[in-house]
């Protein structure tokens, strides 16, 4: 995949200034990892007269077509083999515009620290794109760069230059000029109008894409003449969301009218006092802490086992209660306790407060009686870091060995992952998730060991409860059965 963007320059105006404005040296070559593949960028010719900058992304085509199931997940929509064959590599699409995006975030911006002035100066631009999947042919592609100030070369792809009769693809050849654009603005078009004329995006869209769209479409979108075609296609044809853009368009093209603010026009309601404002969004981390301490109360523990412990993040929560008498941490990296310590400043802790922490190595997949006789055991997004077949050993050491009153167990829910723009399907939430499970599959895992150990089990969501897609964080609470004699002896 892969874009050029050119200019030209005097020796009072260099054209190497393109340089700043993208803020990537030309003399270097860089790249940049993303969770779709990596981004390079270089400069195939960097001189007073001519500069050009290349951006080539590579991407793990598997990865984004694994679990795919079609538009929006990384297939192509219209054929039966986009599990198998795609153009993802290849054609420009939104993994390009979102990597222009990332790559070239300042100069999306208009921002300069450097040189400060370059931003708002209007430069010869060229942009040269050799594979653009354009749903519509090259006459949208016109229609839809020529009114922003582009001198517009779309080229049709033949689908084989050896059986001319088979007729063109559905891709184009990309050339745009232009002598009256900023390089903000023409970075902000190609953010908007690669997906668009695509006709798909590799994540999922949701109610936050309306503000990107109306972002990057600030001072060109409301009174460009297919603003409807590039509103519907940018939010996926998601009507609700589309109504919410097209509302939002028609506030600034009346505000302009009326050379006011859209705040002065948009005054029906008043705005919320202080305490009222909406909140940002609590981190997931966050919200999965808080649920884990709430159910371990809810649990009445008081002794409590955190395994895999990791950097001593819910440890340290957990200390700031005193209804939790003794914590202990473990984990089985050394690394991770050394950092957990100091984290928690072990060694200025005072007496009272050390007498109800420690921290010692152990691995889950082995029995380890210093584990038996605690009330509770958490096991925070620490089942998916283990190998399938591994998972039985840590289910005898937990619950056959250790067997506390209550287990916690949270684990991502895979389902959720769709609703992350820069996690394309296929790819886990972190590198070393061994395997992400389906609300169903948690469930199943869970409630066959329930079954197995004695313990009652309940699920619980953990962050926002997706109506179609669930929660992005699952956690299953494993209460102890009350044993009769006979259950005993026979256990």
């Amino acid at each position: 995949m892969f874009l050029t963007i050119s200019t030209t320059g005097t020796p009072e105006r260099p054209a190497t200034d393109l340089g700043f404005l993208l803020h990537k040296h030309p003399d270097k070559t860089q790249a940049f990892t993303t969770s779709y593949g990596k981004a390079h960028v270089l400069y195939p010719e960097a001189d007073a007269e001519r500069c050009t900058a290349a951006l080539l992304l590579e991407v793990d085509a598997v990865a984004l077509v694994r679990r795919g199931k079609g538009k929006g997940r990384g297939g192509a929509p219209d054929a039966a083999l986009a599990q198998y064959v795609n153009d993802r590599p290849y054609a420009a699409s939104s993994l390009l515009a979102v990597a222009l995006n990332d790559v070239f975030s300042s100069a999306v911006r208009g921002q300069c620290k450097a040189r400060p002035e370059l931003p708002e100066q209007a430069r010869p631009l060229r942009v040269e794109i050799p594979a653009l999947p354009a749903r519509g042919g090259p006459d949208l592609v016109v229609k839809l760069f020529e009114p922003l100030g582009w001198t517009v070369t779309a080229e049709a792809v033949a689908l084989d230059a050896q059986f001319p009769e088979w007729g063109a693809s559905r891709y184009v050849r990309l050339v745009l000029e232009s002598e009256s654009l900023t390089l903000a603005e023409a970075l902000r078009h190609l953010y908007v109008l690669l997906p668009v004329l695509d006709d798909a995006k590799h994540y999922w869209v949701s109610s936050d894409e309306v503000d990107k769209l109306l972002r990057a479409g600030e001072g060109w979108l409301p009174d460009h003449p297919e603003h409807k075609l590039i509103t519907s296609r940018y939010l996926s044809r998601r009507w609700s969301l589309t109504r919410q853009a097209m509302e939002r368009l028609e506030l600034v093209r009346l505000a302009e009218a009326d050379d006011s603010e859209v705040e002065e026009i948009d005054n029906a309601v008043e705005e919320p006092a202080d305490d009222e404002a909406e909140e940002k969004p609590t981190p997931l981390v966050v919200q999965r802490r808080d649920a884990i301490i709430t159910a371990l109360k809810e649990s009445g523990a008081a002794r409590v086992l955190d395994l895999g412990c990791g950097q001593g993040q819910l440890v340290q929560a957990l200390l700031k209660d005193v209804r939790f008498t003794e914590i202990v941490g473990t984990d089985v990296s050394m690394r991770a306790l050394t950092i957990a310590a100091r984290r928690l400043k072990l060694d200025r802790m005072g007496e009272r407060q050390a007498s109800r922490v420690q921290l010692f190595q152990s691995s889950l997949a082995y029995t380890d009686k210093r584990l038996k006789g605690y009330d509770a055991a958490v096991l925070s997004e620490v089942i998916e870091h283990l190998d399938l077949p591994r998972l039985p050993a840590l289910e005898y050491a937990v619950f056959g060995s250790a067997r506390p009153r209550t287990v916690l167990v949270t684990t991502p829910n895979v389902e959720y992952n769709v609703r992350w723009e820069t996690l394309p399907a296929g790819h886990a939430r972190h590198g070393d998730h061994r395997f992400e499970w389906t609300r169903e599959e948690f469930r199943t895992w869970a409630t066959t060991v329930a079954d197995r150990h004695g313990y009652d089990i309940v699920f619980v969501p953990i962050g926002p409860d997706d109506p179609e897609v669930g929660p992005p964080t699952q956690m299953g609470v494993f209460t102890l059965r009350t044993m009769n004699e006979k259950e005993a002896k026979a256990a």
